[in-house]
């Protein structure tokens, strides 16, 4: 199956954006007008996490938060040379093997935006240092065209603007792939605001607060915030995890084209396994294809599961090869597997089975 016209549209607007950690406000306001147009309620906490409630007519009904979060690594401008070039501290996790001499855009407080490069050090002024991954990243230079410092202070440039590396959104191989930048996690931002294209009419046995956290990937921030102000009794967390099919090992986890990945381990949650045999179920019954999955990462479930006296926590994700780059790319069968399989959830679920699967932990 390929995609609607309106899922394409979504990924490739919530892809192009540009909101690193601290600073999604294009994520949020894009949310915010959807939510809006749909005639939901706002729920946001101090730090910016945004959720579109979708009120049950049964009163004191059960919450469930389907969460993604806004942000995407980047960096943030530090400081600007004498030269005009600029250095930043790294926002999230980067590998040098994908920033050298890529086109990146800074955005400034007011939201200009201007066009540059990483610059690259030629091979034959390369010392030994420059191997050492850390050192790199916190050495590199951003060339934005400005001749000077006062150059660029008089375009507006200062400490704290955000920048992010260019990835275009692509339709590959005839729609059954696609490339851009941040699918981690605007995967599960898309994915949001289709499920609630699809639910829309719908009555459901329980409050619906779906949207997406901010500061995930410095250290799952929002999810935190967001879990205590809305106290779940069941969560769902939408994110996008490191395929590993390019390597030599073909039995490896995490193989795009082969479904919803059920992620039972990483280092933020051990998963529960009452959840995952729910997610299985809706595979199956769903008949779309799931696969196993651990990770040495986390997700927002890390600090979800956590909140308040704990909350049932599933995540529900799909992988992507080369996240954490300008480039990655999710397969559309994946995509459309996880959203069937999770509208088979929300579908599914009310205080009965909610109450079973608590039970299982008392």
């Amino acid at each position: 199956m390929k995609l609607t016209n309106r899922q394409l549209s979504l990924l490739e607007s919530v892809t192009q954006f540009i909101s690193v950690s601290g600073d999604e406000n294009e994520v949020r306001n894009f949310l915010k007008q959807e939510f809006l147009d749909k005639g939901l309620e706002l729920v946001s906490d101090n730090l910016g996490s945004l959720y579109g409630l979708k009120k049950s007519k049964i009163i004191n009904a059960p919450k469930v938060m389907v969460s993604a979060h806004m942000d995407e690594i980047g960096f943030m401008l530090l400081y600007i040379q004498d030269n005009g070039l600029i250095k930043t501290s790294a926002l999230g996790g980067h590998s040098k093997e994908t920033l050298s001499a890529h086109r990146v855009l800074l955005k400034t407080k007011s939201g200009k935006k201007y066009y540059g490069a990483i610059a690259s050090i030629p091979p034959h002024l390369k010392s030994e240092k420059d191997q050492d991954e850390d050192r790199y990243i916190e050495e590199l230079l951003f060339d934005f065209g400005f001749t000077s410092k006062e150059e660029a202070l008089a375009a507006g440039l200062s400490i704290g603007d955000s920048i992010v590396v260019l990835g275009d959104f692509k339709i590959l191989n005839n729609g059954q792939r696609l490339l851009a930048k941040a699918f981690d996690n605007r995967y599960g931002v898309a994915l949001s605001l289709d499920l609630l294209d699809e639910l829309s009419g719908e009555d459901l046995p329980y409050d619906l607060y779906i949207g997406a956290n901010v500061q995930e990937e410095v250290g799952l921030r929002g999810a935190q915030t967001a879990a205590q102000l809305i106290n779940p009794d069941f969560a769902v967390v939408l994110d996008c995890s490191p395929a590993r099919d390019i390597g030599a090992k073909k039995d490896e986890y995490g193989r795009l084209g082969e479904g919803v990945l059920i992620r039972y381990l990483d280092r933020s949650m051990i998963a529960f396994p009452e959840l995952l045999d729910m997610q299985i179920q809706a595979c199956r019954e769903t008949g779309v294809k799931y696969q196993y999955f651990d990770s040495p990462g986390g997700t927002d479930a890390g600090s979800i599961h956590k909140a308040n006296s704990g909350t049932m926590t599933l995540t529900h994700c799909i992988c992507a090869r080369g996240i954490h780059s300008p480039s990655s790319i999710i397969d559309v069968d994946d995509y459309l597997a996880a959203r069937k399989s999770l509208l088979h959830i929300l579908r599914h679920f009310d205080a009965s089975r909610l109450a079973n699967l608590k039970g299982s932990r008392r």
